[in-house]
């Protein structure tokens, strides 16, 4: 998709009724918005999973020492059942009917057909499995969480991590310091290389050999079975849990061709519009895992930021009903504890920004910037054990253009001065 040119939000009417499809971060909020923002109307939520709304990030971050999910309801005082008129929790959404010049669409289920006059589709995201290899798990969801803490139960186990994305360095370091034996493998050169690139991934290994962790690069796995993980140069590791830690897609298998889709994500603009060939869609809006959201600074920014789940959806819900809008845009952010370290990371990296390292990563704490060219503007800031650069990483680019920087000698993101 082309970069976008930005447009303003036109005003509308607000609607007169709200379907919820999905109960995560992302569709709770946005009820917890409608009626933060003063909204009326009937409000209906249609969730997959049959447990209320609850966090994912603990999911890795504390497999083992939280067994139970980390409920909204706790977490952010956020009570849906008492927030919203309609609540349908192990209803699955099948499918999705739009009708040219009505406003909003009909979503099927099960259950049978739910309309509204405004439809938010808020279905997340779901692991990326491997279906030849039926005994490896995933980790997305509450109940993976539960078959994996059961697996890894009863001693010391050989535990093999596929993938050394965000949430397969999480699991491998938290299974490493709980005793068990942890190998993991990664295809490409360096761990995190999707999200930081090879070079600043590269920074991440000596983290695996210091909390005990086997890490091989480069590795290709061609199968998983009772044997353990074999990999393309003939190695079998032997393993008594396999973990698929390759990334998530889109939740949108449902919509089936009912809306335009660019890499499995729902194109929306700014406003959170879902966006077609001649515009917006009239009363459908998209947001967290689902969304591929339209961005000045950006272009196109995917799901998966944490950020976007969070706060997305009270923009969404502001420039809904037109309210005290203030034309502020989301900064992509992610944070991992993994291997011993805390790591931020603010904005998004294309893959041929160039990134430039604050500090000796071999000394403690550091940080990275990375901008467009020699002398363009920065795009992301990642901080790694650093917790006084988390704030400044985020101030650096919570402005409406992305800024720039000039690096004389400093090393810290807060030293940095603005030009």
């Amino acid at each position: 998709m082309s970069t976008p040119t930005p447009s303003a939000t036109s005003p509308h009417a607000p609607p007169v009724d709200v379907l919820v499809v999905g109960a995560g971060l992302a569709a709770a909020q946005t009820v917890a918005a409608l009626r933060s923002h003063g909204f009326a109307g009937d409000v209906r939520v249609l969730g997959a999973e049959d447990v209320p709304p609850y966090d994912r990030p603990p999911l890795s971050k504390h497999l083992l020492d939280r067994t139970e999910p980390a409920w909204l309801t706790d977490e952010l005082g956020l009570d849906l059942h008492g927030l919203a008129d309609d609540v349908r929790l192990g209803v699955a959404a099948r499918g999705l009917r739009v009708e040219p010049g009505r406003p909003g669409a009909a979503v099927l289920t099960d259950e049978g057909e739910h309309r509204a006059s405004c439809v938010v589709l808020a279905t997340g995201s779901h692991a990326v499995g491997v279906p030849a290899w039926p005994s490896a798990l995933t980790l997305h969801t509450a109940a993976d969480a539960d078959r994996l803490r059961t697996a890894l139960d009863g001693g010391p186990r050989r535990l093999v991590v596929v993938g050394a994305g965000w949430i397969g360095a999480e699991v491998a370091g938290v299974a490493a310091a709980a005793g068990h034996h942890v190998t993991v493998v990664e295809a490409r050169d360096a761990p995190l290389a999707t999200g930081l690139g090879g070079r600043i991934g590269a920074l991440t290994v000596p983290w695996y050999a210091a909390a005990g962790v086997d890490l091989r690069t480069r590795a290709q796995v061609t199968d998983v079975g009772d044997a353990g993980v074999r990999l393309l140069d003939g190695t079998v590791l032997p393993a008594d849990v396999v973990l698929v830690a390759v990334g998530a897609r889109p939740a949108t298998a449902w919509l089936a061709d009912a809306l335009p889709l660019h890499g499995g994500a729902v194109p929306v603009d700014e406003s959170y519009r879902v966006l077609a060939p001649a515009g917006p869609l009239d009363g459908l809006l998209a947001v967290g895992d689902v969304a591929l959201r339209r961005s000045a600074r950006y272009g196109w920014v995917p799901g998966g930021h944490w950020d976007e789940a969070l706060r997305g959806p009270d923009l969404l819900v502001r420039r809904l009903l037109a309210t005290d809008d203030d034309g502020s845009e989301l900064t992509p952010y992610v944070f991992s504890t993994q291997l011993g370290h805390d790591l931020t990371l603010f904005g998004l990296p294309a893959a041929d920004d160039a990134p430039v390292v604050l500090g000796d990563p071999a000394d403690g704490g550091w940080s990275v910037l990375w901008s467009r060219g020699t002398d363009g503007p920065v795009t992301a800031a990642l901080t790694v054990d650093r917790p006084r650069d988390v704030g400044a990483a985020r101030r650096l680019l919570a402005g409406p253009d992305l800024p720039h920087v000039r690096l004389d000698g400093e090393t810290t993101l807060a030293a940095l001065p603005r030009r």
